[in-house]
């Protein structure tokens, strides 16, 4: 089964379109389409926040990493200040995906 974004009105993709989609083309109703959403994406903040790595085969890994403080200074004022520790989610795709971006084919068992 193959899942197409031809008729985005926007170039984003977002949760009510991924809604949609797996309504028309899953055939699931509206309401179960959004709650798989809605618990796809709570099971990957909450491993996030537990520290863990997000791993989605052929597309990417999710990780938190912890940014040290540093100073900052406000641009307009040039006044410095501190910025404190914090914690962010950094993205790295997937081969696959990035042959994808790429317009490339992969030989089969990548």
């Amino acid at each position: 089964m193959e899942f197409t974004v031809e008729s985005l009105e926007t170039p984003a993709l977002t949760k009510a379109h991924l809604s949609n989609m797996l309504s028309d083309q899953i055939g699931l109703n509206k309401r179960e389409s959004k709650d798989m959403l809605d618990a796809f994406f709570e099971l990957v903040g909450d491993d996030l926040k537990a520290n863990n790595e997000v791993k989605l085969s052929g597309f990417g890994n999710f990780q938190i990493r912890t940014k040290a403080p540093r100073p900052g200074r406000n641009p307009k004022t040039g006044e410095l200040f501190p910025i404190s520790e914090r914690r962010v989610v950094t993205f790295h795709a997937s081969h696959k995906l990035k042959a994808q971006v790429q317009g490339l084919e992969l030989p089969d068992g990548d």
